[in-house]
């Protein structure tokens, strides 16, 4: 059995002139950040690596999740692959994800995530939202034969507020 859980970064922030990789969160950003990490808090789903996208909004999310989870810094990998807006990059990485590894969380970009949690998962998301959350079990025994899985667990900002 492996699981995946897939959060798409934070709301980013317009305001400055800056690349698209270095975009900063804003306000709102972080604060959706921190409401849906406390509530994944209350899943029992425990990481045995964690995955982000380089981008400074995907990286940011990230550690607020790290800390608020109290996940080990060292179960991190920053990884260009996750940089990936239409998802045949992202599947590339999941399906060479070394097998000692059985859950692990994944911190990225759209289109690719609102693409892939409907490719994998078995609960339509017309779009996942900012911060959004999709946790999806596979019933498979390498991470190179991932196919259709069940949706677990979806978790949005909105529905906190």
């Amino acid at each position: 059995m492996k699981n995946i859980t897939f959060i798409r970064h934070a709301k980013s922030s317009w305001e400055y002139d800056v690349r698209d990789q270095d975009r900063p969160l804003s306000n709102r950003g972080f604060t959706d950040a921190e409401l849906v990490s406390k509530q994944f808090e209350s899943v029992s789903f425990q990481p045995d690596a964690v995955f982000s996208s380089p981008a400074n909004r995907a990286l940011t999310t990230c550690k607020i999740f790290l800390k608020n989870l109290e996940i080990p810094n060292n179960l991190l990998t920053i990884s260009s692959d996750l940089y990936d807006f239409g998802g045949e990059s992202v599947v590339r990485f999941i399906k060479s994800i070394d097998e000692k590894h059985q859950n692990v969380i994944i911190f990225g970009h759209n289109h690719a995530f609102t693409s892939l949690v409907n490719r994998f998962g078995d609960n339509y998301i017309d779009n996942l939202p900012t911060c959004g959350l999709v946790w999806i079990a596979f019933d498979i025994p390498t991470w190179n034969a991932i196919d259709k899985g069940k949706t677990k667990l979806i978790i949005t900002p909105k529905e906190l507020k």
